[in-house]
């Protein structure tokens, strides 16, 4: 095969055959498209049930990650191969032209194995009827390298978020979302840093859950790193699966950035110390984190989730649920108890996640901001009702949309005469995080953690 990357090396005609880490690659891609599922859960779940080597789920793992983050720069590239719309191609098609392309372009794999390989894959799950449109199309894929189709497709794009959206692979909106968040800090020159790391695999971090293991016993038994930022943070090469610690549940998977805004929220003093709530709590790592330091000040905590099975991930995460009140339902909706501190990890679009969850991208539109927001002001407006005077509300999100973050923080002081916004202080040198606003930002491309939000809400205390 003539190729401008210069790999197309022919070998001895041999009967095709799919292998596993491909067809795993498929089948988690095509659940993703088809079924809305979790790219890293049904990943983890495939890998467990075909027990392959090291290897092949090295391999699985970035063909399925690596196709995801960087979906929107191979359909320029395949569009311009079958000079069609994308849509008029059958789902489990495009899939393989995708798979394809990220092996073509981004990974050392040899043109006759990225090419053979997918018309094998595309015959076993399609048939043998569209093996040699596959075959084609990619062909025409891998006459060019990545930076002469970058410069190909880039020529013909205005204006510079069409060019963003090729190169980075991200939706025009998003890109446009980002770069208002950036501005609002200063930090407009970011765009292309934020969304370059966007398109990298996270760093797989522990957390030491306080009173169960300390960073230094997680460290010699994990033989990872320290966090940067956390004083409970651990970083992991490897399978946390592995790591005694996170098995018996005394350690947990958990963003740094997650433990940052815990860090950031408990620093900040409360004149109270009895009762705390966390008011959207599944999966559980912050309540886990939560319940750790609400036992030494004496502090009582009331853990809130919607959804029962997300309730029974927080019950596990727990070392002794029974010294945690967990409650199931609405949290607008219940009679809960008045509190000094209040967490609330708001759902919300995840646009400080792209990194970790790479569908999310592709899954989001502008449209489900609106119903969003109308559940994030109910929420922080509950989270207030129960405040104690002179108690902290925490609001956080992995979104730095200002539409989820800045603009429902000013919803609520305009509703609350007798709440105001307490400046965050960095909880850790050199943190960098505090905005001139008074709340806490952190970025994938300068802290290396999920793009998270922290403003402290504090009711005014009782004269």
């Amino acid at each position: 095969m003539s190729s401008g990357r210069g790999n197309g090396r022919g070998r001895p005609r041999r009967k095709d055959r799919v292998d596993p880490a491909r067809r795993i690659a498929f089948e988690v891609l095509d659940a993703v498209d088809q079924e809305d599922a979790y790219s890293n859960l049904r990943l983890a779940q495939a890998l467990r049930e075909h027990d392959l080597n090291d290897r092949d789920a090295a391999l699985a793992t970035e063909l399925t990650f690596g196709t995801l983050r960087l979906r929107g720069r191979y359909d320029a590239v395949i569009s311009a191969c079958v000079n069609r719309d994308l849509d008029s191609l059958d789902p489990p098609v495009l899939t393989v032209l995708r798979l394809g392309s990220h092996q073509l372009l981004s990974m050392r794999i040899p043109d006759y194995a990225a090419v053979g390989s997918s018309v094998a894959l595309v015959k076993e799950i399609v048939g043998h009827r569209v093996g040699g449109f596959v075959n084609a199309v990619l062909r025409k894929v891998a006459v060019r390298d990545w930076p002469q189709w970058q410069d190909e497709l880039v020529s013909h794009a205005e204006p510079l978020l069409r060019r963003l959206s090729i190169t980075q692979s991200h939706p025009e909106w998003i890109i446009e979302a980002l770069s208002r968040a950036l501005s609002a800090c200063d930090r407009q020159d970011e765009l292309e840093a934020l969304l370059g790391v966007n398109n990298t695999a996270p760093p797989v971090t522990l957390v030491a859950r306080p009173g169960r293991i300390t960073q230094q016993q997680l460290l010699e038994q994990s033989g990872g790193e320290p966090g940067r930022w956390s004083p409970w943070a651990v970083r992991l090469a490897g399978d946390p699966g592995r790591v005694a610690a996170v098995r018996s549940g005394a350690a947990g998977v958990q963003d740094e950035g997650s433990q940052v805004v815990v860090q950031g929220a408990w620093q900040a003093g409360v004149a109270e110390e009895r009762q705390w709530l966390d008011l959207c709590a599944g999966p559980g790592g912050k309540a886990a984190l939560l319940a750790g330091l609400a036992e030494p000040v004496g502090a009582h905590l009331t853990a809130v989730e919607l959804h029962r099975h997300r309730l029974e991930l927080v019950a596990r995460s727990l070392p002794e649920p029974q010294r945690v009140t967990l409650v199931q339902g609405d949290a607008t909706q219940l009679r809960l108890p008045a509190a000094d501190r209040v967490l609330l990890d708001t759902p919300c679009l995840g646009l400080g996640v792209l990194r970790r969850r790479p569908e999310l991208r592709w899954r989001r539109s502008p449209g489900q901001l609106q119903d969003l927001q109308g559940m994030q002001r109910r929420l922080l407006s509950t989270a207030l009702e129960h405040l104690r005077p002179g108690g902290l509300v925490a609001y956080v999100t992995c979104s730095p949309h200002l539409g989820e973050t800045d603009e429902i923080v000013d919803h609520a002081l305009a509703r609350h005469a007798d709440i105001r916004l307490e400046p965050v202080r960095d909880p850790v040198p050199g943190l960098g995080a505090a905005t001139a606003r008074g709340t806490l930002r952190l970025w994938p491309h300068i802290h290396d953690t999920d793009g998270m939000y922290l403003a402290l809400l504090r009711r005014r205390a009782t004269p």
